[in-house]
C-alpha cells in the first residue's frame, strides 16, 4: 500500500511537470530568462557578470555596478536616492546627474565630431557627456569615482579581486599569470566587466516592439497610434533624435537613438546639491565632467540622446533626472514652448526664468526650429493629451522582457 501510494505521488508530480513544461513559452517567440543568458554568457561575460553585482567592490562595501544599474530599472536607478542623481558608497556622497542606463551600451561608437549643417556636433561616447570612449574606459569611473564605489586605486580593487569567490575565474578566464600584479588583475577585471555589458544579457532585443518587428505579435490600436506619432515628423517627431529604421525588421536597426547631443532646455533640478549655487550650471559636453571638444559652442549644454530601449522602467528621466514621469516628460517636449511656465521658475521680481538650467549665453543653443519645438506661447502643442497616452503606450511596448 505504501509502494502503491509513493507510485501515485511521482506520477502525480510527473504529470505537474509536463503541464508545467506545456505552459511554459517555447519556439521562436520564447523570451529568454536572465539565468538562460547567464548561461549563454562568454566564460569573460560570465565573470564580468559576478562582479558586476559583487557589493563588495566598493569603499565602503555594500554597492555594486548593478546598485546604480538596476536590470529591473532598465539598467538604471540611483542607489535608492530620491533626488534624481546617484547616491554614492559613502554617506551622504551625491553625484550630478542621473544614472545613464547601460542597456545595449554595446552598440554605442566611440565619440567623435562631425560637421552637420555648418555645425560640429558630437556624436557617440560614453556618459551623459560622451568622455568615454569604451565600456573598459567607461567601468573604470564608477569603480574609482569619489561620489561613486569610491575605491582608492588598482591596488584597492586588485585586493578585493584575489579575495573574491570567482578570483579562479577571473584568472582563467583571462589567462592571469600566477604572480599576477595589480594591473593585470585589474585590467582583467574591467575587461569582464565590459564583456558583460556587451552581452546578450544587457541587450536583449526582448520587448513586444522586437517581437513585433519579427511578426510575433501585433500592437494594440493605441500602441500603433502611438508609433505613428513617434515618427510623424509633423507630430512628436522623437523619430528625429531616437532613431529607428521602419524599413528593416532587424532589431538592431532599432536601437532608438542616433548617439547625437542635444541641449533641451530642459528646468533645473532644484534636488541637486551644486543647484543650489545658483552660478553653478552642469553644461554637459563642455564640462564639469570634460573639455569642451573643439567646434562650435552649441556643445554647451548639450548632452547625450539616450536609447529609449527600457525607458518606462526607470525611475528617473533626463541627465538631471528632474522628471519622474514618462507622460509629463513626453509633455514637457511639446509643452516647453507654448506653455513655458508650466516648467520653469520665476526670479525673485516674478519674471519667468525660462531655460534656467543655463546661463544666459548658452540659452540660443536650445533646440529649434523642428517640431515640437517649433511652436510659441499660447500656439496648441503638437499632441494632445489623448495623443500623449498613446504616445506612451508606444514607448512600453520597448521594456524588455515581453512574454507573448
Amino acid at each position: 500500500m505504501k509502494q502503491k501510494l509513493i507510485l501515485i505521488v511521482q506520477l502525480a508530480a510527473l504529470v505537474a511537470l509536463f503541464v508545467l513544461i506545456a505552459l511554459l513559452p517555447s519556439g521562436p517567440g520564447a523570451i529568454a530568462s536572465s539565468a538562460a543568458h547567464a548561461d549563454a554568457l562568454t566564460a569573460q561575460a560570465a565573470v564580468g557578470r559576478k562582479m558586476f553585482f559583487d557589493s563588495r567592490l566598493s569603499n565602503p562595501q555594500g554597492m555594486s555596478c548593478a546598485t546604480c544599474h538596476d536590470p529591473r530599472q532598465g539598467w538604471g536607478g540611483n542607489n535608492a536616492a530620491t533626488g534624481g542623481v546617484a547616491a554614492g558608497a559613502l554617506p551622504g556622497a551625491r553625484g550630478i546627474r542621473n544614472t545613464p542606463t547601460i542597456g545595449y551600451a554595446g552598440y554605442i561608437p566611440a565619440f567623435r565630431l562631425k560637421n552637420f549643417r555648418g555645425e560640429t556636433l558630437g556624436v557617440g561616447g560614453l556618459f551623459w557627456d560622451g568622455r568615454a570612449n569604451t565600456l573598459e574606459e567607461q567601468a573604470r569611473g564608477p569603480l574609482f569615482g569619489k561620489a561613486e564605489m569610491n575605491l582608492a586605486d588598482d591596488a584597492e580593487l586588485a585586493a578585493r579581486l584575489r579575495l573574491a569567490p570567482y578570483a579562479a575565474e577571473l584568472r582563467a578566464a583571462f589567462s592571469l599569470p600566477d604572480h599576477a600584479d595589480d594591473v593585470q588583475w585589474v585590467t582583467a577585471a574591467i575587461s569582464g566587466l565590459a564583456a558583460f555589458e556587451r552581452s546578450p544579457e544587457v541587450a536583449p532585443f526582448s520587448s513586444k516592439y522586437d517581437a513585433w518587428l519579427r511578426g510575433q505579435t501585433p500592437l494594440s490600436d493605441a500602441e500603433a497610434r502611438g508609433l505613428k506619432l513617434f515618427a510623424d515628423r509633423k507630430k512628436a517627431n522623437c523619430i528625429a533624435c531616437h532613431v529607428i529604421d521602419p524599413a528593416s525588421k532587424a532589431s538592431v536597426d532599432h536601437l532608438f537613438t542616433n548617439f547625437s547631443y542635444v541641449n533641451l532646455g530642459l528646468p533645473r533640478n532644484a534636488a541637486i546639491d551644486e543647484n543650489k549655487d545658483s552660478h553653478w550650471f552642469d553644461l554637459g559636453l563642455c564640462g564639469p565632467a570634460r573639455k569642451r571638444p573643439q567646434g562650435s559652442f552649441i556643445a554647451c549644454g548639450a548632452f547625450k540622446v539616450p536609447t529609449l530601449r527600457n525607458v518606462a522602467k526607470r525611475p528617473f528621466l533626463f541627465h538631471n533626472g528632474g522628471f519622474t514621469r514618462l507622460d509629463e516628460a513626453v509633455r514637457f517636449y511639446v509643452e516647453r514652448n507654448t506653455h513655458p511656465e508650466r516648467w520653469y521658475s520665476r526670479s525673485d521680481d516674478g519674471k519667468l526664468a525660462k531655460f534656467d538650467d543655463l546661463p544666459q549665453r548658452y540659452t540660443g543653443n536650445v533646440r529649434h526650429g523642428e517640431p515640437p519645438y517649433d511652436t510659441k506661447i499660447g500656439k496648441k502643442p503638437h499632441l494632445s493629451g489623448t495623443e500623449i497616452a498613446d504616445v506612451i503606450a508606444f514607448l512600453k511596448t520597448l521594456d524588455d522582457g515581453f512574454q507573448p
